[in-house]
């Protein structure tokens, strides 16, 4: 026995002992197992904020799509409760697989699904998509209501409550404006959303269309619609969110338009170019929080971390996908143009590390050894005259992430081609690009790395990247150096 430690101790040194990295996040919300995509019905209510996603409950692979639920106090911790919203099945063999929507908090009761004098009673709506033999043959949208909180619900008896006879006409997000419900729900295929009204969340009259600008490049879908506070103002603007391509059109992302709401139609400001809600690869169908408390002044999305190019393939653990942290929104106007800002909201029981320093002071790379692949990095450097500078993350061996500044071009790079597991889609290895103009010379970034996802925020929020990672051993460096002339 004596021999056998031993040798495993001189094996342990050969190798530097460093053990296998876990993909599983450690900040990041993730069901115990299974598939998950979108996030649906984001709602706050008595003291919860409670996510409901797309979640497969019988494998880890997409289908079966039903309505899984977690719930947080303080949306830094989750805790998973049990599958809340199933697919259903019919007598022809046919499945209404549940697929995504909006929840809402009838405090008036206007369904009537409550008891008299009830305040507490939720609602979901959402796209029942009818499956036959693998087929989708037509989507339409549904209701179903809980007056538990969530935990356990009822089908509307009249479903569907809004049906326009197309295959492909989902993902509707509820908001009350003035006394009366308003839906934005998505044309997928005709890159446009419609608003409809109602006074009892089941009959739906349709008030406008919005689309065809921006970005068409892919299928619209997961539309919202909410007001934003300008910042340093007593000002807000209305808001909408599409989840559509990104700016590498094989790649799914979300982009935003800025204008005004009637109450009846959208109009969006004119704007250059296509606004871009997230620079990664791994940030979609994001939404945003409904009824949320007085204490949130600004409106919170959450969005699924991955992307349709290859989320199937991912390394799985017996799970598929996460999401990002919760973001907080405003606005700033810049050159005449309104832009997010999004700002994280997470624990400070995060390990952390603060850098702050000049590139003058980097004459040579800096080292610094992490004991694991979570945790948060804040950087705040005075660029002075450096070419800027680039950082490698989780660094072990040839395995890195590098994130690299360059002062000339104001462009920030983020490179996942050595980054750990890559061959598992031929699409997955990547380098995204942001510009991020330093503020008197000083760039900041603050980055969480949690073990198999980097978001980046730049600058407070004014530009932000989420990719997806999997490194192969833990406890990667960081090495901070200067670009060379």
């Amino acid at each position: 026995m004596q021999k056998l430690v031993t040798f495993l101790a001189v094996v342990c040194l050969l190798n530097a002992c460093i053990p296998s990295a876990t993909y599983r996040p450690a900040y990041h919300y993730t069901p115990e197992k299974n598939w998950v995509n979108d996030p649906n019905g984001l709602v706050y209510l008595d003291g919860e904020y409670h996510l409901f996603y797309q979640y497969n409950p019988a494998g880890d692979k997409w289908g079966h799509m039903s309505w899984g639920h977690a719930v947080s106090k303080n949306l830094k911790t989750w805790e998973e409760l049990p599958l809340a919203i199933p697919e259903t099945m019919n007598a022809d063999g046919s499945t209404n697989m549940v697929f995504s929507g909006a929840a809402v908090v009838d405090s008036l009761n206007t369904s009537g699904f409550f008891e008299k004098g009830f305040t507490k009673g939720m609602v979901a709506i959402y796209t029942s998509h009818l499956n036959k033999n693998g087929e989708g043959m037509a989507q339409s949208q549904s209701l179903a209501y809980s007056s538990d909180k969530g935990r356990t619900w009822k089908f509307y008896d009249k479903n569907p409550v809004l049906a326009i006879g197309l295959k492909d006409f989902r993902d509707p997000n509820v908001f009350m404006q003035e006394g009366k419900w308003k839906m934005i729900v998505a044309k997928p295929l005709e890159f446009m959303v419609q608003i409809y009204e109602s006074t009892n969340l089941k009959e739906w009259t349709l008030l406008s269309e919005f689309g065809k600008m921006g970005d068409v490049a892919k299928i619209w879908e997961c539309p919202s619609l909410f007001k934003v506070p300008v910042e340093n103002s007593d000002n807000s603007k209305w808001v909408m969110l599409v989840s559509s391509a990104a700016e590498a059109t094989e790649f799914t992302g979300m982009q935003y338009f800025v204008g005004e709401f009637d109450g009846k139609s959208f109009v969006s400001d004119k704007q250059e170019g296509v606004l871009r809600l997230d620079r990664g690869k791994d940030f979609y169908a994001a939404i945003p929080f409904q009824n949320l408390p007085s204490k949130d002044k600004n409106p919170i999305i959450m969005g699924w971390g991955s992307n349709w190019s290859y989320a199937g393939d991912i390394p799985s653990e017996g799970r598929r996908g996460m999401f990002s942290m919760p973001r907080k929104l405003s606005l700033v106007k810049e050159n005449g143009q309104f832009r997010l800002v999004q700002k994280p909201i997470y624990s400070n029981r995060i390990h952390s590390k603060e850098l702050i320093l000049k590139a003058s002071e980097l004459t040579k790379p800096k080292t610094w050894e992490m004991k694991n692949n979570s945790y948060k990095l804040g950087l705040v450097i005075d660029l002075g005259n450096s070419n800027g500078f680039a950082m490698e993350l989780l660094k072990n061996e040839e395995e890195k992430c590098v994130l690299t500044y360059n002062a000339m071009t104001q462009k920030l790079f983020f490179d996942r081609t050595k980054s750990g597991k890559i061959d598992f889609n031929k699409n997955f290895t990547s380098i995204e690009t942001l510009q991020v103009v330093p503020q008197n010379g000083v760039l900041k970034l603050d980055i969480f790395v949690d073990n198999s996802i980097v978001e980046v925020f730049a600058n407070e929020g004014e530009a932000v990247l989420t990719d997806l990672v999997f490194p192969q051993k833990n406890g990667g460096k960081i090495i901070l150096s200067l670009l060379k002339d």
